[in-house]
């Protein structure tokens, strides 16, 4: 039987998904792959097996060796280590625990200028030499697309879908295509190259995506050759996909393909049994958050800690990109209006971001060692005071004595030691901004602007700002907390990014229950922004970076903070009460099923015969479905009002082509997904409204596509008419001279 005319099974499909970060944490992707697990493996089991290079520093702490049991996987890899493949394959330990595939990239180096050849001859994409990081791409593209294709040529039953995330991964994809290996293919975006060089390179970006010369803006920044892998990635993959509407938009412009659809970052949510336990957790990290701040302002500490508001911004060093420099100057204007209104309260705002240090500074190390000092006088003084009491009320025997005066209780000798630690607490300089020594303080952008806006920590400043250039972490002496914890403690997480292709920062504050600040420019506020009514009533605020000028954008950034700043302790709590309950719109419980339309959309695109009867119809008696379509169960209360498509997904925002692919969400029905009815009901006092779409199938997935509900979707024969018409309007077009846009 020739491979034309195998049978692939493609209701058991294999899943094979590929990414540079697979059990090896370099960014975001680490996080994206890592939480989707659980329900990945829900849905494949051990059908599914993620691919990655093999860094021998974290595999043997993330990955426990095992025999494969798939008889032609064994026959692959024995024939590829006899080739000189280094692999380990096992499962990663991690929660759902799936099967792993990393393979040793310095194992075929040698042949290096063999496949650098290979690409150009084969698709026209050139390699410099003394690219390390485009090196090591190829490598281990080409060793994907060898085991790729030796696996489906002796697996000859099932299908394989193999998905790939990111430019590094994706090079296997134009190599399978043109080699003719029976995979269907699905390539997801997180950023594109193009995009993250231009925004931080001060480029009106989003008013001038349609104006670029892709090529010539590459080729200026030295990434031609990695734009062309991406590129040929995007094109070549069955199904293309990104994380956002914002890098939808990006990459139709610069990588010059529409995607098929959009596929959220999605995290683990964990719901807690009754609703004051995370406000609990904020109220025992933030309790941490003081005494750091008691230790770094020592010697002008004015503050009241009950009446602080404890701000933060996290994430790469990317000053602009991250909208730090937005953030710093709002913090200015904050300050003025904060003193001008004789407020009362002090914020401190924190800039998480790591940077080049030598070590941290002798001034914060003090500070916190003179605080711990005059905390462990004063616990030794109160021991001794209440020893003192007990031992003069044992001696009253039971009769009506004088009570001891605080002379007697407080000796000479605690006396003198108090005051020694209260004259450490001098200090004859301001606070400082930094906790460490940085590498190249004159040039640092962040510390510039703070010496330009004059926030230097002055008793008179109502806003306090520290640059923390490091990662957070629980052994660090000087704010020794995990990242998770510290979010926890803090009040208000502000990220203003302008160029943000999802934005997990602000989408991990949302699942602890913490507001926040994005912007319309991040995947995660356009998000938001699209799913509910008034998102800044939820604790989520937007501010429009897109149709506003940097001057407008600054002064809604002030105006947000300083709303915020304003608010009553009692209006925080119950803000945050509503922040947490968004959390089930990032569950990958819900946006995993993307990633599943994702994959039937490929399958579907790969072997239209085991979907499509003769006349062009979907025939359900080819194709069995697992379970029966997705509905709520009645017993969810209506409040909140979540805009449901099935379950709560952005599927609705046009994300997949389905109504043109059979593929609405009421028509998806190869997962039955973990069913609601476990959980128990909860009251909300306040209801959440969700959009809801004009239209009258607001219910279908896929609202910016044409087409309406299931009734009246377009079928394959409207399509082929409508393409037939279109290309003789095209033609005529071209004749007489019309054929520009």
């Amino acid at each position: 039987m020739s491979e034309t005319e195998v049978k692939r099974d493609v209701r058991n499909a294999l899943l094979f998904e590929c990414a540079w970060e697979v059990a090896n944490k370099v960014g975001g992707i680490y996080t994206v792959i890592k939480t989707k697990v659980p329900v990945t493996v829900s849905e494949y089991g051990d059908r599914y097996c993620l691919i990655g290079p093999l860094s021998y520093k974290t595999a043997p702490m993330e990955v426990e060796a095992q025999e494969p049991t798939d008889p032609h996987l064994i026959a692959t890899l024995d024939s590829m280590r006899s080739a000189g493949v280094k692999c380990l394959y096992g499962r990663w330990l991690i929660e759902g625990a799936p099967h792993v595939l990393l393979f040793d990239t310095g194992s075929q180096y040698s042949r290096l200028d063999e496949w650098k050849g290979d690409l150009w001859n084969l698709a026209g994409i050139p390699t410099p030499p003394n690219d390390h990081e485009t090196n090591e791409t190829i490598v281990f593209g080409y060793i994907v697309a060898w085991f790729l294709g030796e696996y489906v040529s002796r697996q000859l039953s099932t299908a394989v879908i193999a998905h790939f995330h990111e430019w590094q991964a994706g090079l296997a994809i134009p190599l399978l295509r043109k080699r003719h290996v029976d995979v269907t293919t699905v390539f997801t975006t997180h950023a594109t190259l193009l995009g993250r060089y231009l925004c931080a390179g001060s480029v009106d970006f989003y008013n001038n995506l349609q104006y670029f010369d892709v090529d010539h803006e590459a080729g200026k920044r030295g990434i031609y050759h990695r734009y062309c892998i991406e590129r040929s990635s995007t094109h070549c993959a069955d199904v293309f996909t990104t994380v956002s509407h914002i890098t939808a938009y990006e990459s139709e412009h610069l990588l010059k393909r529409k995607p098929d659809g959009v596929l959220p970052n999605g995290l683990n949510v964990v719901k807690f049994q009754a609703m004051h336990e995370f406000q609990n957790l904020h109220a025992a990290a933030k309790e941490k958050i003081h005494e750091f701040v008691r230790g770094h302002f020592y010697g002008h500490f004015n503050l009241d800690l009950g009446n602080t508001i404890y701000m933060f911004t996290a994430g790469r060093y990317e000053y602009r990109n991250k909208g730090v420099d937005m953030f710093i100057e709002s913090l200015a204007r904050l300050n003025y209006r904060l003193k001008k209104a004789n407020s009362n309260t002090t914020v401190v705002a924190f800039i998480i971001m790591p940077a080049t240090t030598h070590s941290y500074t002798i001034d914060a190390l003090k500070g916190q060692a003179v605080t711990k000092q005059l905390r462990d006088t004063v616990t030794e003084i109160q021991n001794k005071i209440g020893a003192r009491l007990f031992e003069r009320a044992m001696r009253s025997n039971g009769e009506h004595g004088v009570l001891p005066t605080p002379d007697e209780l407080l000796s000479e000798e605690d006396k003198v030691l108090l005051k020694r630690r209260i004259f450490a607490l001098k200090r004859n300089s301001l606070p400082p901004v930094t906790t460490h020594n940085m590498a190249d303080d004159h040039n640092d952008p962040i510390l510039n602007q703070i010496r330009r806006v004059q926030l230097f920590n002055d008793e008179a400043d109502r806003v306090k700002v520290v640059f923390h250039p490091d990662f957070l972490n629980s052994n660090n002496p000087i704010l020794g907390m995990d990242y998770e914890e510290f979010v926890r403690g803090c009040h208000l997480g502000v990220f203003p990014s302008y160029y943000e292709p999802w934005g997990y920062t602000p989408a991990e504050c949302t699942v602890m229950g913490i507001p926040s600040i994005t912007t319309n420019l991040s995947g995660f506020g356009c998000f938001m922004q699209d799913l509910i009514d008034r998102p800044e009533d939820e604790g989520c605020y937007i501010v429009d970076r897109r149709s506003q000028s940097v001057e407008e954008s600054v002064s809604q950034l002030t105006d947000c903070m300083y709303s915020f700043v304003s608010r009553t302790r009692r209006q925080r709590i119950n803000q945050r009460n509503r922040v947490e309950r968004l959390s089930p719109l990032l569950d990958w419980k819900n946006l995993g099923i993307e990633y599943s339309k994702a994959r039937q959309l490929a399958l579907r695109r790969a072997y239209p015969d085991a979907f499509y009867s003769a006349g062009g119809e979907i025939d359900e008696d080819q194709f069995e479905f697992s379970g029966p379509e997705r509905m709520m169960p009645n017993s969810v209360p209506a409040s909140p009002r979540f805009r449901m498509t099935g379950i709560a997904t952005p599927g609705d925002l046009g994300t997949l082509t389905e109504e043109m692919q059979g593929l609405s969400t009421s028509d998806y029905r190869g997962y039955q997904w973990p069913s609601a009815q476990d959980d128990e009901e909860e009251g909300y006092p306040f209801p959440l409204v969700m959009k809801v779409r004009s239209r009258a199938s607001s219910v279908m997935s896929g609202a910016s596509t044409p087409g309406g509900g299931k009734s009246n979707s377009l079928s394959e024969g409207d399509l082929r008419k409508a393409d037939a018409a279109l290309s003789h309007v095209q033609a005529n077009g071209v004749v007489n001279g019309a054929g520009k846009y």
